[in-house]
């Protein structure tokens, strides 16, 4: 068995951390086992659920400004003491120059960087981020993405051009988003959404995600279609200031915050449409999720094209305003939750062929050392 170390800041259910956990599923665990180094102590999300498929989670201080120092200590003694990982994967963007130039000194023979986003615009983060991703290039052996622009902001716009850089899609299960009345009764039930037209959106409370934004998308689509809720899966730091923005708007009673949830293909039962108006992505899992659900879904025009593998996502621009929005949503002729069999497989997001794939890329990696 070969034990790959992942690197990566938290194990709850981020769009990062629920792809890893997708793959971790789904290879062959007497093949290829995970482990995780997080640089959180609180428990995540998945913690339990690595820990009984096998997996190990170890902790290290945050990678802050002024933790460097300590950071790059404490990960050079932990690979002393740990001699077994002969992989290491990282899925901490620009941080990753950390480990790997680390991991570079200590003979690691294998050093993956794995690119999840494409940020925009400034911000105090900008700076770092910059600096330390110019400084990222020696250190990986392999470089991963998991579209063109995560790939180009991390690595480079010459990266592409260069064939170094392997995409790894961010694949989901299938059979767990295949339309169910059942469930979706149950669910609307249990919500009690009654016969309303349910907008859905799933993502981290924070401002990359826009939700402030997507409220007003809602308010503006009640003004036309007064039995409408807005169902928003996940949790963050925004979450009392949106909820103060969905009592300013009139609207609290409509807005059903659900928090983190294990089963979210079943909420995505519960929905109508999906919406997603990031600021950036890199490539969204939920929206391969909601097109899996069969939801017609509605997207900003900051997200990869390549995330739309139905042929029923709209890409709509953010200046624009709520109203433009409001107006495309309601104008657009709901499809039926039927989705080709093969779309999965044919757009590589099929779990399980592409669970095998990395998994012997690893073991293949280790070989030809």
């Amino acid at each position: 068995m070969e034990r790959v170390l992942n690197l990566i800041t938290s194990l709850d259910r981020g769009g990062a951390e629920t792809m890893i956990m997708n793959y971790y599923r789904h290879i062959d665990r007497n093949k290829v086992q995970f482990d995780f180094l997080v640089n959180r102590e609180q428990t995540g999300a998945y913690e339990a659920e690595i820990q009984s498929l096998g997996g190990h989670i170890y902790r290290m201080g945050p990678m802050y400004p002024g933790q460097f120092g300590k950071y790059k200590k404490d990960f050079r003694n932990f690979l002393r003491e740990h001699p077994e990982y002969r992989i290491i994967h990282s899925h901490l963007e620009e941080r990753s120059y950390f480990p790997l130039r680390i991991a570079k000194e200590e003979g690691v023979p294998v050093r993956i960087a794995h690119a999840h986003n494409a940020y925009r615009g400034f911000n105090a983060k900008t700076i770092f981020r910059d600096y330390f991703r110019h400084r990222l290039p020696p250190y990986p052996t392999h470089k991963f993405a998991c579209s063109d622009e995560a790939a180009i902001w991390l690595y480079g716009k010459d990266a592409l051009q260069h064939n170094d850089i392997s995409m790894i899609h961010n694949a989901i299960d299938g059979k767990l988003y295949a339309f169910s009345p059942m469930t979706r009764d149950d669910m609307r039930n249990q919500l009690g959404l009654g016969d309303a037209l349910v907008l859905g959106n799933i993502g981290r409370l924070v401002e990359q995600k826009n939700q402030t934004f997507l409220i007003d998308v809602f308010v503006a689509v009640r003004q036309r279609h007064p039995n409408t809720k807005l169902l928003i899966l996940g949790e963050g730091p925004l979450e009392q200031h949106l909820k103060a923005h969905a009592t300013a708007k009139g609207v609290k009673d409509d807005v059903i915050f659900t928090g983190s949830v294990p089963n979210v293909p079943n909420y995505l039962q519960a929905a109508d449409v999906f919406l997603l108006p990031s600021l950036f992505e890199g490539l969204p899992v939920s929206l391969i999720e909601a097109q899996a659900a069969g939801l017609p879904s509605f997207a900003s025009d900051s997200i990869t094209r390549s995330s739309d593998i139905s042929e029923d996502v709209q890409f709509l621009p953010l200046q624009r305003g709520a109203e433009f929005w409001a107006e495309t949503i309601l104008n657009h002729t709901p499809t039926s939750r039927h989705i080709p069999q093969d779309m999965l497989s044919r757009h590589h997001y099929d779990i399980v062929s592409e669970a095998k794939k990395l998994q012997d890329f690893y073991l293949e990696a280790v070989k030809h050392d």
